[in-house]
């Protein structure tokens, strides 16, 4: 029933991407996903005028300003971001609204949303939102969707056989190998790591201007951004998470918006659940970041019912939290994490 549902919902947003005129507003998230759904989208809607931005780093929600400047347009588009309803329906009241995500969401019947793991979908099988565009759009494997599903799930995808074995095949007629497709992944997220929104917002019309592998590899900007990334995030990680509560607790002040690498690599080297703290991104927030191999979505629902700005994925916990109420929110996690029964 959901896949017909799906196939209905997807058909009629077909329809109406494909007829947009005017000047277009595009908010993307900011990681390689998020830019090469940008990509595809911008491709796609070459007949219109379509201005592309990232919220503030860091931001999972408009600023009033943003949210004010936002509301002068034609048509809305969001990429791969999980932004709150009320200000999606806030947009909405002045122009369409097209969502295309993959992250758990509960579907906003107002606007059109295309999130087909929302839907009931497996999420084996929509690892992107650059896949999803993509395959609304009806286009071929490309670079650009497949890039999408590498930065998200980096070396993770090799064990998604069906997704593994299409990244595969395209790299040998392409003459490239799976960590050129990781290469490319680092350099684009440098940019937002590194707090360079305008190099993000470029990164799509780069893409489009210079599609060849070849053109990301070599970008000048980019890789300078990576070395400099590298270098944190190793100083980072050369001191060991605290291993507590049968999960593992890492304690970070970086200005660099590097909380969702420094989680993954922990958890992707251990195994055990990570919960990473940056205390350095806000002045007067903090970031909180969890990968459990447990269903994340109930502390999700929990995080945003305590007001926080709270998003994520099946295993995914990111959170924005006033630094007074940090260490209680961390607490009900690692007692939600290490208890035997999970919260419905």
């Amino acid at each position: 029933m959901s896949n017909i549902r799906q196939q209905t919902i997807q058909s009629l947003i077909q329809n109406k991407i494909l007829k947009l005129k005017g000047n277009g507003l595009l908010i993307h998230h900011w990681d390689t996903d998020g830019i090469c759904s940008a990509a595809l989208l911008l491709k796609r809607l070459h007949q219109c005028t379509i201005t592309n931005e990232t919220p503030t780093l860091g931001n999972y929600f408009l600023t009033e300003h943003e949210l004010s400047d936002y509301s002068k347009y034609d048509f809305v588009l969001v990429a791969d971001m999980a932004l709150p309803k009320d200000q999606i329906l806030t947009l909405s009241a002045h122009a369409p609204v097209f969502i295309f995500d993959h992250h758990l969401q509960d579907i906003i019947s107002e606007v059109n949303h295309y999130n087909p793991i929302s839907l009931g979908e497996k999420p084996t099988e929509y690892p992107s939102a650059s896949w999803i565009v993509n395959q609304l759009l009806q286009n071929p494997v490309n670079l650009f969707a497949l890039l999408g599903i590498v930065g998200d799930h980096e070396h993770n995808i090799k064990n998604n056989a069906a997704f593994f074995s299409l990244i595969t095949e395209f790299c040998t007629q392409h003459t490239l190998t799976f960590d050129d497709l990781m290469m490319m992944v680092s350099l684009l997220d440098a940019n937002y790591k590194l707090g360079e929104k305008q190099v993000v917002e470029d990164a799509p019309h780069y893409l489009l201007a210079h599609s060849s592998p070849q053109d990301i590899l070599i970008n000048r900007r980019w890789k300078n951004n990576l070395e400099k990334l590298q270098t944190e995030i190793q100083k980072i990680l050369k001191t060991p998470p605290e291993h507590t509560h049968d999960l593992l607790i890492k304690n970070i002040h970086t200005p660099y918006n590097i909380i969702s690498t420094i989680t993954r690599k922990i958890f992707w080297d251990s195994g055990v659940d990570t919960i990473v703290i940056n205390t350095g991104f806000f002045p007067d927030k903090d970031q909180l970041y969890v990968r459990s191999k447990k269903n994340m979505q109930p502390m999700i629902v929990q995080g945003r019912k305590l007001g926080y700005k709270a998003g994520g994925k099946q295993e995914v916990l990111g959170a924005i939290i006033p630094k007074e109420h940090t260490q209680e929110f961390l607490t009900e996690i690692i007692t939600f994490l290490t208890s035997k029964h999970q919260r419905k």
